[in-house]
């Protein structure tokens, strides 16, 4: 509920308008409130439009004071400026500061596009500034309610009392142009990504979700699946998979010749390579075989090796050989002649699949999400072209949406990694075929801009480091330029979101979690003393009692020698 004084202040005028500001539609009024001039503010005037009379809108994004007591009446410290000034004759509460204050016209609401016009018709000097409504807020800024089809409730404006202006995205929009989650360490992306996956999973949604989790903090949401809170009218109830290291597998023919080229140990020569891509084509190519496997691979090079009576490649080739056994003859590796993820099990409407890449090389996470991606892509294209039924491995007739942690991984500037190219290409046309990406980094300057810059909507927590902060405002075109200053202020669990999915720019207070994040940071000197106690003090005693009977055993001799 609104408090008085804001009811107040939103059927009273807060200021005048004074004129235009530096920007071209940027104005400044004048005010003795400081209260509701906040920056990221929402405020309005009133303009006639031939017979109309429009409400526009726009968003505070800067002030200034021109007025101020005088220097003396703030030198005590133990006697307040009011006592001061009475003493002078102002009465109490008599306003002595002034403030200009600065805001970028956003234009009026058309509730039959829900979306804002500007129709560029400037303020007049001396007009009377509103401060919007949390009513009126609560109608315009978002594209749905909370609880609607297609809606995700992240949180509340963060500018007014919590809960007064939900902030809820278009889940249409997040899956067709995609999104981007970007903040630095601890100021809390990925406990913002959670709220996004529950909105998702509710019964007004019902999501087909693959997370990729390279250090394991989304085990947590397994508790949806029992949860109460998530349970639909008709009796839906979402699912939650995880699948650690051990049940991920890759089947060796769907990699390209350039995912095993860039898996390969280093020092592979150019000679090494062109046997490599003669046999992999032959295998791929000119074989109409539908499964193939490293060993295949490594016969179809083996005959290479005295083709044409010339033994002079042997060595090379044995050095291909010795390269692609120490990448790929691994007990318990990922890559499978047969076996691989289902698409149809990764991917289903009100599942959240979950796959922990943590004890998993880099280079082998990035050809697990490129492979993964190529394959989506791919059943997507043929499923909505109708070239694939129900029967086939390729049939996937639901959109789909991927959310990948620690992005700057899977597409790093300045660098070629397997994964990169089909994130741009899945970015680039993906909204055709219903495949949804979100890109969580703490690290946009280490990810590939054009990647950053194709995900439409975007939430953006504390940054710091400058670097990041320029390539946020290069990257990112939709959010004001004054909400982007406001970046290194913002406090953990507080964001900037823009794009598609919301109807205009606005700070945010992400909403609580219903189930509990995975990924808080470790209290060391908790654990330290935890170390201490009684009960682990007990569980050491047995632990060393343990070790010294093994160790006698072994060697009885030297028992009083061993360190346990």
């Amino acid at each position: 509920m609104l408090s008085a004084a804001m009811d107040f202040q939103s059927d009273q005028p807060i200021g005048l308008v004074k004129g235009p500001g530096e920007g071209p539609h940027e104005y400044v009024f004048v005010t003795a409130d400081h209260r509701w001039t906040r920056v990221g503010e929402f405020v309005r005037y009133e303009v006639r439009y031939g017979s109309e009379t429009l409400t526009i809108f726009g968003h505070v994004v800067g002030r200034e004071l021109i007025r101020n007591l005088p220097e003396s009446f703030l030198v005590d410290p133990r006697t307040s400026p009011v006592t001061v000034s009475s003493l002078i004759g102002l009465e109490e509460g008599s306003e002595c500061e002034l403030f200009e204050v600065t805001f970028e016209a956003i234009g009026y609401f058309n509730p039959e596009i829900g979306d804002f016009i500007n129709p560029r018709i400037p303020p007049t000097p001396g007009d009377p500034i509103y401060l919007a409504s949390s009513e009126t807020l609560a109608e315009i800024v978002s594209p749905h309610r909370p609880g609607d089809t297609g809606s995700a409730h992240i949180g509340s404006l963060l500018t007014r009392e919590k809960d007064e202006v939900p902030v809820v995205l278009s889940v249409k929009e997040l899956v067709a142009t995609h999104l981007a989650v970007i903040a630095s360490t601890g100021s809390g992306k990925s406990y913002t990504a959670g709220v996004l996956v529950e909105e998702l999973m509710m019964p007004y949604n019902r999501a087909a979700v693959l997370i990729i989790d390279p250090h394991g903090e989304y085990h947590t949401l397994q508790a949806i699946a029992s949860d109460e809170r998530f349970r639909g009218p008709d009796g839906y109830m979402p699912e939650v998979r995880i699948y650690t290291h051990d049940r991920i597998r890759v089947r060796f023919s769907t990699l390209t010749e350039a995912d095993i080229k860039y898996l390969l140990p280093e020092g592979a020569s150019e000679k090494m390579l062109h046997y490599l891509s003669q046999a992999y084509r032959a295998l791929a190519y000119a074989r109409e075989r539908r499964l193939w496997g490293y060993q295949d691979l490594c016969d179809e090079i083996t005959k290479l090796k005295y083709d044409h009576g010339d033994s002079s490649n042997a060595s090379s080739i044995d050095g291909l050989l010795w390269r692609l056994a120490a990448r790929f003859d691994k007990p318990g590796g990922i890559f499978s002649d047969s076996e691989h993820l289902s698409l149809q099990e990764l991917f289903r409407p009100g599942r959240c699949t979950v796959l922990q890449l943590s004890d998993i090389e880099q280079s082998e996470q990035q050809v697990i999400v490129a492979t993964l991606l190529r394959r989506v892509n791919k059943a997507r294209k043929m499923t909505t072209r109708g070239e694939v039924d129900e029967r086939d491995e390729n049939y996937l007739p639901y959109p789909v949406f991927t959310l990948l942690e620690e992005a700057h991984r899977f597409a790093p500037a300045g660098q070629t990694v397997v994964s990169t190219n089909i994130l741009k290409e899945i970015l680039g046309e993906g909204r055709k075929f219903g495949v949804g990406i979100g890109l969580i980094t703490q690290r946009p300057g280490k990810l590939d801009q054009d990647v950053l810059s194709q995900c439409m909507t975007q939430i953006i927590m504390r940054i710091v480091n400058p670097f990041d902060q320029d390539n946020v405002a290069r990257s990112v075109e939709s959010t004001g330029r004054a909400l982007l200053a406001e970046l290194p202020a913002l406090t953990k669990g507080q964001a900037v979101i823009s794009g598609s999915a919301i109807n205009i720019p606005v700070t945010c207070q992400v909403r609580e979690r219903l189930t509990r994040h995975g990924g808080q940071t470790l209290d060391a000197p908790a654990d330290w003393q935890n170390y201490f106690t009684p009960r682990e003090q007990r569980t050491a005693a047995e632990r060393r009692a343990v070790l010294v009977k093994l160790a006698a055993a072994r060697k009885p001799d030297s028992v009083d020698g061993i360190d346990v």
